[in-house]
């Protein structure tokens, strides 16, 4: 990758990572199912009259968008409220590549290797480091909300790898239309609509700044600049960029929350990085084989949204066919 591509993947990671510290500032504002109606309500509108008609079935819009908008967010903040830490939680969302795997085998018949599968243990292990740090030093009920908000994810990615959208941008603007109405009802239902309508005359300057960050900057500008570099590169060399957002989060949450980092959580997250990375690389190392599905089946990782590899498994796969002489796409 050129030098500023690098520094450009380097700064998505960053954007991603330093996104949950944002959130921790918007659920002081907010109540957390209301925020996250709010965050795609930002990230929608206007941009879904500019973005064209999308180009995948309705059926895949809706269901990403309920899997990924209302399940996942929708967790992850409640989590997040709850007292799962910034840091914890992007470190821990990780874990969905391992959820992205297992599904992807039941569903899409994707059988995972052997190096894949120590992965994957590897990858609990971590988690299981961090649920023994987190259930002496914080709450628990949060850190089981992000790990159920990283289960809905590997559902989404599945979803998103089954529709695999050619132009990843506009899938995730039409996308982030659904969620808005269905987190509304349920604020009002949970939340109750004194809190919510306290929280919205309350609006200042911090609350309307986390709205514009998490919408455009983590979700808009973050999935375009990566959508850029998929359609440069293979997804092999791209992905692992994004194994940076824990470390850009567990960072900015250390020297912007005050928030500590145990020896057990620094053991968490070397387990659960490392069981990523094979988990998520290993298909696109194996046997240098030629085709789109190796590349097709790395899950990226990222702290702001959902994105597979199953657009840029086909990019990849074209560019090596390149590269074999097959002839351009």
């Amino acid at each position: 990758m050129r030098p500023a591509h690098i520094a450009l993947a380097v700064f998505i990671s960053a954007t991603w990572g330093v996104n949950f510290v944002i959130i921790e500032v918007g659920l002081d504002h907010f109540p957390p199912l209301l925020f996250c109606a709010l965050r795609f309500m930002a990230a929608a509108l206007p941009a879904v009259f500019f973005v064209g008609r999308p180009q995948v079935a309705w059926r895949w819009i809706i269901g990403v968008g309920l899997a990924l908008g209302v399940a996942k967010f929708g967790l992850l903040f409640v989590g997040m409220r709850e007292g799962a830490p910034a840091g914890l939680s992007s470190l821990i969302l990780q874990v969905q590549a391992v959820f992205t795997a297992l599904f992807a085998a039941v569903v899409l018949g994707e059988r995972p290797g052997r190096t894949r599968l120590i992965g994957m243990a590897i990858a609990l292990g971590g988690i299981a480091v961090a649920a023994v740090d987190e259930g002496t030093s914080g709450p628990v009920l949060g850190f089981v909300l992000v790990i159920a908000a990283a289960v809905a994810w590997g559902v989404s990615n599945v979803l998103t790898r089954k529709a695999a959208p050619p132009d990843g941008l506009r899938f995730m603007v039409w996308v982030s239309v659904i969620p808005v109405l269905p987190l509304l009802a349920l604020s009002l239902l949970f939340e109750g609509p004194k809190e919510d309508m306290a929280a919205l005359r309350a609006l200042d300057w911090s609350g309307v700044g986390a709205i514009a960050y998490v919408a455009w900057f983590a979700t808009l500008l973050g999935f375009g600049a990566w959508g850029y570099l998929l359609r440069m590169y293979d997804a092999s060399a791209v992905a692992p960029f994004a194994l940076l957002v824990p470390v850009f989060g567990m960072s900015s949450a250390a020297l912007l929350l005050n928030e500590g980092v145990s020896p057990l959580r620094w053991l968490a997250a070397a387990l659960l990085v490392g069981g990523v990375a094979l988990t998520s690389f290993t298909g696109a190392r194996r046997g240098g084989r030629p085709d789109a599905l190796a590349a097709k089946n790395v899950p990226v990782a990222v702290g702001g949204g959902a994105q597979t590899g199953a657009n840029a498994g086909r990019r990849a796969g074209a560019s090596l066919s390149e590269k074999a002489g097959a002839g351009p796409e």
